[in-house]
């Protein structure tokens, strides 16, 4: 016969959960890093956008201008971790986010500019 466990009350009062305390400046802090990159990769979108067009009002075949445009968000991206000092306080999430971001304003845009005529 398997003996029966005790419970000690007094353990059950240490185990409870106790939320940290916030860190203000440090959320602060990222949120505003978070602000400039977004507002660099919206620019390198937008920059991106034009460019693909001008390839194709250049005549160039339509995947030359995919080619620049999806170089341009892998080097908008590294761009943006060289130009931010604080780009080490940015999470796995923060960058698909910069990446989604850029990509589909770039297409976004590239598209709106190819069917205006």
């Amino acid at each position: 016969m398997a003996k029966k466990v005790r419970r000690n009350p007094e353990a059950a009062e240490e185990a409870k959960f106790e939320f940290p305390a916030f860190d203000e400046a440090g959320f602060f802090k990222k949120e505003l890093e978070m602000t400039w990159a977004v507002v660099l990769a919206c620019g390198f979108a937008v920059l991106l956008g034009l460019l693909s067009w001008l390839s194709w009002n250049a005549l160039l075949p339509w995947w030359a201008g995919f080619l620049i445009g999806l170089a341009g968000v892998i080097l908008g991206l590294i761009a943006i971790g060289r130009l931010r000092t604080n780009s080490h306080l940015y999470t796995k999430g923060d960058w698909a986010a910069l990446f989604a971001l850029e990509f589909f304003g770039w297409i976004a845009l590239w598209f709106v500019l190819v069917n205006v005529a």
